[in-house]
């Protein structure tokens, strides 16, 4: 039973009364870890390398709390205390006259509408009455509070349906963007190409931006990925896709460079960057602070890379400055 008692006790109902970072409220996370040097996560691959080889890795399943790029644009808010502090003063100010039913709610929908943005009335009222009812706290699926439960639906389709506050949002999500397309990329990378199976949740090839179930199992459009693999453009959905098929190929041409008797080698890097090598034919290279693009110069193994990511080819060392979003996929010729 530690499973189910895990499940219930912590990820359905203390990760969803923890709120002041929302995307570390994960399954398997720790909500008061905001983070780790570069050099454990490199401990941590060598070891998932030597130990735990063809394991699964994943950023998103069919029970996280908030997809991988409702996170990558959650976790930039760390990046950004001031500015976010600021926003939530004045958004809060905005709604007074909506009559927030709670704090933790409307802290919960502030850090929700950033996160998933554009999100419908419908879609956020339903997010909402199951992460309170999962809280346990004001109300529940065993015992609801009908009177809590529709002040909270009212409060979400008010701020939802201010031109004010919508345009506030719109606003605050627009200076996120440039480091949320960085930081989708880069976990994405990392996950594709670390120590492990990578799994890829339906859907997130592209850039997704669901919720807790039910709202991350609606229908995926697969016509509108063929297309982008067809015809990608400059958008992240297609850069996205891009990057994924890029990697899983690679590793299916080559699985000996990523399997159990392959490598990890961490490489010196500026820093905010991470960059490693697998089988000695392989380097990841990702900036992992997006709100600040990466610099500086990234010494290379010798030989000639191509990056795989569109970046051409290089010798010597690869200049981070021009680093198409902050990542490459290098393959040594």
């Amino acid at each position: 039973t530690c499973g189910p008692v895990m499940a219930k006790g912590v990820e359905d109902t203390t990760f969803y009364r923890f709120l002041r970072l929302s995307a570390l409220c994960e399954v398997g996370g720790d909500p008061g870890h905001f983070g780790e040097p570069i050099e454990d996560f490199h401990e941590a691959c060598r070891a998932q390398q030597r130990d735990w080889p063809l394991s699964m890795t994943t950023l998103s399943t069919h029970d996280t709390k908030r997809s991988e790029d409702v996170r990558a644009r959650l976790v930039l808010l760390s990046q950004v205390p001031q500015a976010w502090g600021e926003a939530v003063t004045q958004w809060s100010a905005l709604a007074a006259r909506h009559r927030s039913p709670d704090p933790v709610v409307e802290q919960l929908l502030w850090q929700t509408l950033v996160g998933a943005w554009p999100l419908t009335a419908d879609r956020a009222v339903a997010y909402l009455e199951k992460a309170t009812r999962e809280a346990k706290d004001r109300t529940s699926w065993t015992d609801p509070v009908p009177r809590f439960d529709e002040a909270v639906a009212t409060f979400a389709r008010a701020v939802l349906d201010d031109p004010r506050l919508v345009s506030a949002v719109e606003a605050f999500v627009a200076r996120l963007d440039p480091g949320w397309r960085r930081t989708v990329l880069a976990q994405k990378l990392v996950q594709l190409t670390m120590p492990g199976v990578p799994d890829t949740y339906q859907g997130t090839e592209c850039s997704d931006l669901s919720l807790v179930d039910p709202d991350n199992r609606r229908p995926v459009d697969f016509d509108r990925r063929r297309a982008l693999l067809a015809a990608p453009d400059d958008s992240l959905d297609a850069r996205k896709l891009q990057l994924t098929a890029a990697a899983l190929r690679l590793r299916r041409a080559h699985p000996d460079w990523f399997g159990a008797d392959s490598s990890y080698d961490a490489l010196p890097a500026p820093a905010d960057v991470l960059a490693f090598g697998r089988g000695g034919r392989v380097l990841t290279v990702a900036g992992l602070r997006g709100t600040r693009p990466a610099t500086g110069l990234l010494a290379l193994p010798a030989g000639r890379w191509t990056d795989l990511l569109g970046g051409g080819g290089h010798q010597g060392s690869l200049s981070l400055d021009g680093l198409r979003d902050g990542v490459a996929l290098l393959v040594r010729d």
